[in-house]
């Protein structure tokens, strides 16, 4: 059950950061909620595994802020890419000579 609850709360640090965030015009609108379930879900198990209990509050700290840091990283990571990639592809397609008419 504690799964379903950091999952849902990683969903909503995601939906958070796409809004919050600068760069919410480079990617999908599902893509940093994702993230975030996908990111609270590992960090939730593998605290478990190296033996954190699940009604410790640390468990619950680490993982929701573990999910916040990776989200923002990921957010303005993509945006700058996605961004780099736009402007070469634009400067490239600029620089192509035009179909010759017939």
């Amino acid at each position: 059950m504690e799964l379903l609850f950091i999952t849902l709360a990683g969903a909503v640090i995601g939906l958070a950061a796409r809004y919050l965030l600068p760069h919410r015009h480079t990617h999908g609108s599902a893509l940093m909620p994702a993230i975030g379930v996908i990111v609270s879900a590992v960090l939730w198990e593998g605290l478990t595994w190296i033996g954190l209990k699940w009604d410790a509050g640390w468990i619950w700290v680490l993982t929701l802020v573990g999910t916040a840091a990776i989200v923002v990283i990921a957010d303005l990571v993509v945006g700058r890419l996605r961004t780099t990639h736009d402007a070469n592809l634009l400067a490239t397609l600029s620089k192509a000579s035009p179909i010759p008419a017939r």
